[in-house]
């Protein structure tokens, strides 16, 4: 834990007090990974400012990744670099690709955490959902982007003012907005991932704790 985690604008919180944390390499966010690099290098190069370069990013992986459970795919990815290379993921290995997106380029990104339920008919059940915190230089402040996917009843934007991200929380049932930016994915739900071997095997053993909360 940080000695004292930061209070944000519009309620965030940075996790980390040093946002070198939010630029760092690892095997999940590996973003010196050739095609990574590339497709980072193609995006940046078409931008003509850094805001641009965000947007694009975000967009690139909401709109041209599509989320495992919206194409019925059932192989599970964790990795930025599987990600891109299978062309799908679900929230939360989408949100690993869009970090190291932009941290190839030198723009901080962490991640963020929602409990939602899953589905109201079928699965009532609290899980959590991935997001990613993405710090804007050129404003100096941090918001939230969830490059999930949308379909019908999901409707997330770019935003940097009002925040659109793909699901509104209901506390009414038990829902729980998660505004901590954390700088490295949740070590539990990086777990699932790698040891769960099909999406549907970890659809029966989704998250319903974070390891940074325990």
């Amino acid at each position: 834990m940080p000695v004292s985690p930061i209070l944000l604008d519009m309620g965030l919180i940075q996790y980390s007090d040093k946002i070198d944390d939010y630029a760092k390499r690892d095997g999940v966010v590996d973003f010196d990974n050739l095609a990574v690099a590339r497709r980072a290098d193609e995006l940046y190069k078409a931008a003509p400012d850094e805001l641009a370069f965000i947007q694009a990013a975000y967009e690139f992986v909401r709109d041209k990744i599509p989320h495992s459970a919206d194409i019925n795919a059932d192989a599970l990815w964790c990795s930025a670099s599987e990600v891109l290379e299978a062309g799908h993921g679900i929230c939360f290995a989408k949100s690993h690709l869009l970090a190291a997106l932009l941290r190839c380029k030198g723009v901080p990104a962490g991640f963020c955490y929602q409990k939602i339920i899953l589905d109201d008919e079928t699965a009532p059940i609290l899980v959590y959902h991935g997001l990613n915190g993405v710090y804007v230089n050129g404003l100096g402040k941090w918001i939230r982007l969830d490059a999930r996917g949308n379909k019908a009843g999901v409707d997330a934007q770019f935003s940097v003012d009002t925040e659109r991200l793909a699901f509104a929380i209901r506390a009414e049932k038990g829902e729980e907005d998660g505004f901590m930016i954390y700088p490295d994915p949740d070590k539990k739900i990086v777990e699932l991932l790698r040891s769960c071997k099909t999406r549907t095997e970890l659809w029966n053993n989704l998250p319903t704790e974070l390891n940074y909360t325990n």
